[in-house]
C-alpha cells in the first residue's frame, strides 16, 4: 500500500492483492518502521456499520465491495476538517517495468 501525503490531502493507493485483501477481508494493513520500536501503521477498514468514508478509513463494506468488483479507480471523501481522502488502485507505472510493480492494475493508457 502506497501512502501519500501531500498539503490537505491523503492517498492510498493499494495493489490488487491488497484491494484483494480488503473485499475478503475488511482489512489491509501496512507500516514503516522508522527506528527499532517506533513505526507507523495505517489500515483500512470496510464496516458493514460505517455511514461514509472518513479519516480513520472506514468504508461501508457495500461501497468497498462495489469498488473492488468495479473497473473504479478510486473513491473519495473530505474529512470534516477539510483533508481530502483519496483510495485508489494503484496502476503500474508507465516509465518502470513491469517486473518493478507485478501486482499493481494495468495502466488504462497501456492498451
Amino acid at each position: 500500500m502506497k501512502l501519500r501525503i501531500q498539503g490537505n490531502s491523503l492517498r492510498l493507493r493499494l495493489t490488487q492483492k491488497e484491494v484483494a485483501l480488503v473485499r475478503n477481508h475488511g482489512l489491509v494493513e501496512s507500516h514503516i518502521e522508522f527506528a527499532p520500536g517506533h513505526s507507523l501503521a495505517y489500515l483500512i477498514e470496510g464496516l458493514p456499520n460505517a455511514d461514509a468514508m472518513s479519516a480513520t478509513l472506514t468504508i461501508p463494506m457495500h461501497e468497498m465491495t462495489d469498488w473492488a468488483e468495479s473497473d473504479r479507480v478510486g473513491m473519495e471523501a473530505r474529512s470534516q476538517s477539510g483533508v481530502q481522502l483519496l483510495l485508489e488502485k494503484d496502476f503500474k507505472c508507465l516509465h518502470r517495468s513491469v517486473e518493478q510493480e507485478p501486482d499493481a492494475y494495468p495502466h488504462p493508457l497501456m492498451s
